[in-house]
């Protein structure tokens, strides 16, 4: 399967928002915190899913001004399984078994120690003309045992 790729990140440092959701003070804050960043060939922020609410990271590099709301954390890093789709329209289910599928025939399982993430990968400009935006879908893996 074509679709789904293999992604490793580094272990790393990243600015978190903390736990809220999109209406909230922290995540507009950290939204208009980082806003303002020239974009990168490679994505810095990502969001995932705590149980409780949304959790935004963006990559910290040294040097840069944090807000005093804003917690630098620990990221795990590790593999990843990525696959992409359209942001807000993406069939779980479907895009689930696509994954699970690459990772049976390949020797990886989900690790379920780590958070899925997710990353908007279409660039203001391409989402003003195709009028959706893309995602990437990181799931954790590790090697089957």
């Amino acid at each position: 399967m074509q679709g789904v790729r293999i992604y490793e990140m580094p272990v790393c440092k990243m600015v978190s928002s903390g736990t809220g959701m999109f209406e909230d003070a922290n995540f507009k804050r950290f939204e208009e915190w980082f806003s303002g960043f020239e974009r990168s060939l490679f994505p810095k922020d990502f969001l995932y899913w705590d149980g409780n609410g949304f959790v935004w990271l963006y990559l910290f590099e040294e040097g840069m001004d944090v807000p005093p709301e804003l917690e630098v954390i620990d990221f795990p890093g590790g593999l990843y399984a990525v696959a992409a789709d359209i942001e807000g329209q993406t069939d779980q289910e479907r895009l689930n078994a696509e994954v699970d599928q690459f990772l049976s025939e390949h020797g990886f399982e989900r690790d379920t120690t780590r958070p899925e993430l997710g990353n908007i990968i279409t660039s203001p400009l391409a989402q003003e003309i195709m009028g959706y935006a893309q995602m990437d879908y990181y799931t954790p893996i590790k090697a089957k045992k």
